[in-house]
């Protein structure tokens, strides 16, 4: 007999901070370069060396906790995280372990099924590990010849964001996750860049019969570094927890790899325990100590976060709420849509241009907005131009294909391409009355009462015209002329 079974499931969100230099040294903590040219004896782990903790993380980390309506402690300790690999060039990881930066907070959101809260259970630093570079088909270690280790990364600031275990579907997950990823956009604690690493997501998830308050056992998914694979690997990993507990099989607690190619999870270890890392306070790091007044700082220093700007976007420019979640979705994406209003475009009419056409533009080659090469003021401009009737907005929809990849101003782009809009009363009529003569037979059946016809002729004058016509205006003209003839 088939269960009913819930979805439990919790994220750990780990963010590389967007902070000049690593954690405790002073070595360069920007993506890429050639390996290992980003490193010193403190992050290379070399006897000897001291650790001293970077003041723009600490504030980086109290922006984002009092964000999610956290609880800043007033004193917080950092942890020995012990254990070997080859990434982790001390064989073992500064972390914060039972005294973590911030506790208890929560985030409010909205989904189709209604709203929906996730708590937040704590927010704590800790040092970023290297790269493992495996020499194999699948870049995985298993069957690799050998393994090639860079440390550049090794150090790099680094925040976890742990949950509690109330989101239900995998959809509720990736909600959460594009909220989280937008508001540390907008406080710009980190770049985001799922693709290089610096956010990533881990998640835990068990079934439990529904109604139950008991919680199952738990798998840990790793590799989800996009959206679409976090929803993917939730929603197969459900699947597989429900089979095994319908065949009356039982869950076994480990770590699972996400394999995208194949869409499915695979063993990769058993699940640790807290025990097995041997934690214990580091010696070389006194206790942290965030006094009233810094907290207060932070707070005050706090921008408009997306739920925020989400409610402005629908009150002061009167857009519906699936354009401006659309629109804050990202800093960049609200930057951009702010800009081209700023420079005198109709709000809608941007909202539009963006969710439309640069949205399209954007997801086919898989771009984020701050490397199009249009301006918002030049998006104005031409939204200008459609506006004022100088060219029609299927002419303007070609207009902006060339500019997203020139970069060049529509103006000059319209006056090359010979490509204003014919609004001439008698150039127009002109080329209604051709189309008229040439296709007696459709005109036959609009008398008739065939409403598609109109459409008809108002394409054929349309494409005689090389899509300049002012379609407002054939439609009245055909009209016009069919009557009069009639």
């Amino acid at each position: 007999m088939m269960g009913d079974y819930e979805a439990v499931i919790g994220l750990e969100i780990h963010a590389e901070l967007k902070t000049r230099s690593k954690m405790f040294c002073s070595c360069d903590a920007s993506f890429g370069g050639e390996p290992n040219t980003k490193t010193c004896p403190v992050c290379l782990g070399l006897p000897g060396v001291l650790p001293v903790l970077n003041r723009r993380a600490v504030e980086l980390a109290t922006r984002l906790a009092l964000a999610l309506n956290c609880e800043i402690a007033p004193r917080c300790v950092f942890h020995r995280k012990n254990y070997f690999y080859p990434d982790m060039p001390k064989n073992y990881q500064i972390s914060q372990y039972d005294l973590p930066l911030a506790v208890g907070g929560f985030l409010e959101l909205e989904s189709e099924e209604g709203p929906f809260r996730v708590g937040i259970t704590r927010v704590h630093l800790e040092e970023d590990t290297g790269k493992t570079l495996h020499a194999s088909e699948s870049g995985r270690i298993h069957g690799s010849e050998y393994s090639l280790e860079d440390f550049n990364r090794a150090g790099v600031p680094l925040l976890e964001i742990v949950t509690e275990p109330d989101i239900r579907t995998p959809e509720q997950a990736r909600i959460f996750m594009q909220e989280l990823k937008s508001i540390m956009e907008h406080l710009e604690v980190s770049d985001c860049k799922m693709e290089e690493g610096s956010l990533r997501c881990d998640a835990n998830v068990s079934l439990r019969p529904r109604g139950s308050s008991c919680l199952g056992v738990k798998t840990e998914i790793k590799n989800m570094n996009s959206f679409r694979a976090l929803y993917r690997a939730l929603d197969y990993e459900i699947s597989r927890q429900r089979d095994i507990l319908d065949s009356g099989g039982e869950i076994v607690q480990e770590t699972r790899h996400w394999d995208a190619d194949a869409n499915v999870t695979t063993p990769l270890r058993t699940k640790e325990y807290a025990y097995d890392y041997r934690y214990f306070p580091e010696p070389d790091l006194v206790p942290l100590v965030l006094d009233r007044s810094f907290v207060e700082g932070v707070r005050s220093s706090l921008p408009e976060l997306p739920a925020e700007r989400r409610r402005r976007f629908r009150e002061e420019y009167g857009l519906p709420a699936h354009d401006a979640a659309l629109l804050t979705s990202s800093k960049a994406m609200g930057d951009f849509f702010e800009g081209a209003v700023s420079a005198g475009a109709p709000p809608k009419a941007v909202s539009n241009w963006m969710m439309g056409e640069l949205s399209a533009y954007l997801n086919a080659r898989g771009m984020e907005v701050p490397e199009v090469k249009v301006t918002p003021s030049q998006l104005a401009e031409l939204i200008d131009l459609v506006e004022k009737g100088t060219v029609s907005v299927t002419l303007a929809k070609s207009v902006f294909q060339e500019m997203l990849e020139s970069g060049r101003d529509p103006r000059l782009i319209v006056e090359e391409k010979g490509a204003t809009q014919i609004s001439d009363q008698e150039e127009l009529e002109r080329l209604v009355g051709a189309v008229l003569e040439e296709n007696p037979k459709v005109v036959e059946d609009f008398r008739k009462g065939k409403e598609k016809a109109l459409g008809f002729l108002v394409g054929q004058v349309m494409r005689r015209s090389g899509g300049r016509a002012n379609p407002q205006m054939v439609n009245e003209i055909l009209q016009r002329l069919l009557r009069e003839s009639g």
